[in-house]
């Protein structure tokens, strides 16, 4: 028999009537002879109201303590899981994170997994039980509870699936895949069958919301392989797969987008060794992440112009530590602006092809969209663009390398 791990979020365990359709999707995959892990995120709305609780009763809370109560919603969807199988007339049992235990480091609110100890949970699903484990919750070193973050329930589910040797994790969303772009914004957006690690991990960090970045680290690191699907249908997801399972790949594969963006731009900043250190030193210290960055050629060997982008959340933030490091940093101005959105194309084809960047200008200038900041890996092309041109530059691109569906 094959192993499986099934993770379900937030909305298809939204309520008792949605937990009791789960637990029978669950069923389904044990009378096919599967041995079955299930991971649970809380209800949803849960983890919100959870939160709102330790803001109301403390702003300056202790992480330790906040860890202890909004890990609590998983908690609850474990035993309600297992009850809802027991129900069935299946034997399941709940676990939770230091009763296996899940091994974090002691970063509370976003904990790292270190090791899952599963031997026990394996050996019960090898006589038919199914585990039914809390999500997002983790055991620090010195024994307290800690959560992984927000979306941190992928992740559970992939390290559970890798300590398990699983066959495979699938991760059941409301949505019934990973598509080429937005479907909501683009309608001829198509499900993928396959795609490649590398290829998620990119369309998650630049905006897709479907799998958590975090969780498609540790499956290419695993070579866990993971399957998107809906909880709301019976059709085929999208496979997360290692690049020898595609026979061809398409040159572009999809294209994201996000609006959470913000572009900073310091002007005529002193032209001399350290003063990026001097830039970006104080943002990192301060827990802001940079994305894009771009220095304009110095035309007076003296000074130049330096734009980067930030998470709209840390524009603020960003603004008031470059303003304290001024006179370390030396610049005329600070400019600073939200509205704008990163569009980018995604595509391990992209390794062996020339001219696919020059596409994505030309389609953009074409449809009169001008592009701000440009950054590249080897995989992936960024722009970022006035936000009110997001939705016709994801149309264009996606017509642009052959995407539309029929």
């Amino acid at each position: 028999m094959s192993r499986l791990v099934m993770k379900f979020g937030g909305t298809s365990v939204a309520d008792v009537g949605r937990i009791h359709e789960v637990a029978r999707r669950v069923k389904a995959e044990a009378d096919a002879g599967h041995e079955i892990a299930v991971v649970v995120s809380a209800m949803a709305g849960t983890t919100d109201q959870l939160i709102n609780w330790t803001a109301d009763v403390a702003n300056l809370h202790d992480a330790r303590e906040f860890d202890v109560v909004v890990s609590t919603g998983e908690q609850i969807t474990s035993g309600l899981m297992a009850m809802a199988l027991q129900d069935l007339g299946l034997t399941a049992r709940s676990w939770l994170a230091w009763q296996l235990p899940v091994r974090t480091d002691g970063v509370h609110g976003s904990a790292r997994i270190l090791d899952i100890e599963a031997a026990e949970v394996g050996a019960r699903m090898a006589k038919g039980e199914i585990a039914v484990m809390a999500g997002y919750q983790g055991l620090a070193p010195d024994n307290r509870l800690t959560t992984i973050g927000r979306g941190g329930t992928d992740t559970s589910a992939v390290a559970l699936a890798a300590a398990l040797g699983a066959e495979r994790c699938d991760i059941y969303t409301d949505v019934e895949g990973v598509f080429t772009a937005d479907p909501r914004i683009v309608a001829k957006a198509r499900k993928l069958d396959k795609i490649t690690y590398e290829e998620m991990l990119e369309m998650a960090s630049q905006g897709a919301k479907v799998l958590q970045t975090r969780a498609v680290v540790m499956a290419m690191n695993h070579r866990v392989r993971v399957q998107v699907l809906s909880s709301f249908s019976e059709a085929p997801g999208t496979l997360v797969v290692d690049e020898d399972e595609i026979v061809e790949q398409q040159i572009v594969s999809g294209i994201a987008y996000s609006r959470d963006e913000a572009k900073i731009t310091l002007r005529r900043v002193a032209d001399r060794p350290g003063v990026a250190a001097a830039i970006f030193g104080p943002l990192a210290e301060a827990n802001i992440n940079v994305d894009m960055i771009v220095q304009n050629v110095s035309e007076d060997d003296e000074t130049t112009d330096l734009t980067f982008t930030v998470t709209e959340a840390d524009l603020d933030d960003a603004v008031k530590v470059i303003n304290g490091a001024r006179s370390e940093i030396g610049y005329e101005e600070v400019l600073y602006d939200n509205g704008v959105a990163k569009v980018s194309i995604i595509g391990v084809g992209m390794r062996s092809h020339a001219g696919v960047a020059s596409r994505m200008f030309g389609t953009l200038a074409e449809k009169g969209i001008n592009i701000e900041v440009i950054s590249t890996s080897e995989i992936k092309v960024s722009v970022l663009i006035n936000e009110e041109y997001t939705e016709l530059a994801l149309r264009a691109l996606h017509h642009a390398y052959g995407l539309d569906g029929a």
